[in-house]
């Protein structure tokens, strides 16, 4: 039997070693590159993640089904960012004004502005978004001009500059028409009609909590694509923390 990322889920759930000891050579690695990304690579702050996930208080595996593992991780990556510092940026600019500023904007436009966000380069949102970099760039700069006139103070980073606020400031703005997970997988494996596409871009295209939702989930895909599990002994301090019991050794007779 092969074992998911929904066994491990449900395993989690149920407090069985199987679960903990799954979640920590599978996705420790994760969770430890979104830290490094954005801002991070104390391995203080990464155990006081994995003891917050670990809490039965946790609402990780008590919040969702035994789901797909693109979901898991995108609930983790909110879960990491939390536990980083947001500084209050120089020059601020709030989720309102970018919103009007990049009205013009299509959907995948707005995207490759908000991954600036997000801190990904030109050529690592070409990859999420399946563009060359050249057109992420020369949309970035028109997203720039954009947010210039609309602010009294302005520089190019000005939107990498403020992007957990404004990361934030979306994930707190969802309504009861916005996407579920499941349909923007189904965009992003193929599986949705070119009507049902266009009826979904009508939405996005108007809803930032929606946008960056989409960002986190093509961020996410990325992400899994270059992570490799942990070995057996790279991953023991991880199951130690997490209070996973040590396997025992097996002891053969000739």
């Amino acid at each position: 039997m092969i074992y998911t990322c929904y066994e491990m889920v449900r395993d989690c759930r149920a407090d069985l070693p199987e679960g903990w000891s799954y979640f920590a050579a599978n996705y420790v690695p994760a969770i430890r590159k979104l830290l490094a990304h954005y801002g991070s690579d104390d391995p203080a702050l990464l155990e006081r993640l994995l003891l917050t996930i670990r809490d039965p208080q946790s609402s990780l595996f008590q919040s969702i089904e035994p789901a797909p593992e693109r979901w898991l991780v995108a609930e983790l990556r909110q879960k990491a960012l939390a536990q980083l510092a947001a500084p209050d940026p120089e020059i601020a600019i709030d989720l309102e004004t970018v919103a009007d500023a990049l009205q013009p904007l299509t959907m995948v436009e707005k995207q490759a502005a908000w991954i600036e966000t997000m801190r990904y380069s030109a050529p690592e949102t070409g990859a999420m978004l399946r563009v060359a970099p050249q057109t992420v760039e020369k949309i970035r700069d028109r997203a720039a001009e954009l947010v210039r006139q609309k602010v009294d103070a302005w520089r190019r980073s000005l939107l990498a500059e403020n992007g957990p606020q404004l990361g934030r400031a979306a994930a707190a703005s969802g309504g009861q028409d916005c996407l579920t997970v499941k349909t923007f997988l189904d965009i992003i494996d193929g599986r949705m009609t070119w009507r049902g596409r266009e009826e979904l871009e009508r939405h996005v295209t108007g809803c930032w909590h929606c946008i960056d939702h989409f960002c986190r989930m093509l961020e996410v895909v990325e992400l899994l694509r270059g992570t490799q599990p942990l070995s057996e002994e790279e991953a023991k301090p991880f199951r130690t923390l997490l209070g996973v019991p040590a396997r025992k050794k097996r002891w053969w007779r000739g």
